[in-house]
């Protein structure tokens, strides 16, 4: 079989042996357009893809295209309902970045919390030396321990980075779906805004979950309190958060999401008046190990399709 890598850009200092042994051929590319994906995926049985979308044209003019391995768990830049009616299989990669992403959210609520960032550029730009005793302390540092953590999304995700802010003695609160009722562990959405002191997001970003945490979100919440998104950026409303970071109601917030990435034409949340706030480049998944089980995943998903028993399938 001969495949084809379309985006192995985020990928492209692992070691791809995984993928050669279970191909006759893997042909990569770092980056392709949409005008660039027709050409490049004529003639392969296996695309692999991570963000690079396949429209149904793409889909119907690729003649022999048996397979479509996506280096990621979302599937929406793939037109699958067109996949499943010309007899191609979809697989993705499931659960490799939990422990990564985890750990990420957990740095970042840190970080809020002892003003990491702050005491960072304080000494860097010379506070600490003009100072007539022995420390800095012009950020209020809380401590984690005794805080209450509200989950917004208690999948892998979630139940990962509860377990993580029990040990460091936080509390935990599991909110219940977007539009539906408490159940028995999960208290309403509105409920559990105004009890937590930490509000981390793990759910998709869907149209009930578009824009969830707007202004009215916001004002629910404890005055002082954090938000952490590393979910996708659509589910927070940016100026409402910079507007609720602007005015002290929030004390800090951090994301590693923007409702649009890059964010080339700007964003509120990169004001760098904007004060307590965090932004990483959707960088919380990226970890060598993570991305190293991207890469098994997908060997395995060819492999797998090969013998006959495709695993990972999202379009059967």
């Amino acid at each position: 079989m001969r495949a084809v890598f379309l985006d192995l850009e985020t990928l492209d200092d692992l070691d791809l042996t995984p993928l050669e042994r279970v191909v006759d051929e893997l042909v990569c590319y770092p980056h392709t357009t949409p005008e660039q994906v027709a050409e490049r995926i004529a003639g392969f049985d296996v695309v692999v893809t991570n963000k690079t979308g396949l429209t149904a044209e793409h889909m119907a003019a690729a003649e022999g295209l048996q397979l479509i391995c996506v280096a990621a768990t979302g599937v929406n830049n793939l037109d699958l309902a067109m996949a499943r009616s010309l007899g191609i299989t979809v697989c993705n990669a499931q659960g490799y970045g939990t422990r990564s992403v985890a750990q990420h959210v957990i740095t970042l609520i840190m970080a809020l919390h002892t003003r990491l960032l702050d005491y960072d550029r304080a000494v860097r730009n010379g506070d600490w030396n003009r100072t007539d005793q022995f420390c800095l302390l012009d950020y209020p540092i809380i401590e984690v321990s005794g805080r209450t953590l509200g989950i917004i999304g208690y999948g892998t995700l979630g139940q990962a980075v509860a377990q993580q802010a029990q040990a460091l003695g936080m509390k935990v609160l599991v909110a219940a779906r977007p539009g539906e009722p408490a159940s028995e562990g999960r208290l309403p959405f509105a409920q559990l805004l105004e009890q937590v002191d930490v509000l981390s997001l793990h759910c998709p970003l869907t149209e009930q979950t578009r824009n969830l945490i707007d202004a009215a979100a916001l004002a629910r919440m404890k005055p002082g309190s954090f938000i952490v998104n590393a979910a996708r950026g659509g589910i927070v409303n940016e100026e409402a958060l910079a507007a609720a970071l602007r005015s002290g109601h929030l004390g800090g917030a951090a994301t590693d999401v923007l409702s649009v990435e890059p964010p080339r034409e700007g964003n509120p949340l990169l004001d760098p008046s904007l004060p307590n706030l965090i932004v990483t480049p959707h960088c919380a998944w990226g970890s060598r190990e993570a991305r190293e089980t991207i890469i098994r995943q997908l060997a395995e998903n060819i492999q797998a399709f090969r013998d006959g028993a495709p695993r990972r399938c999202v379009n059967l």
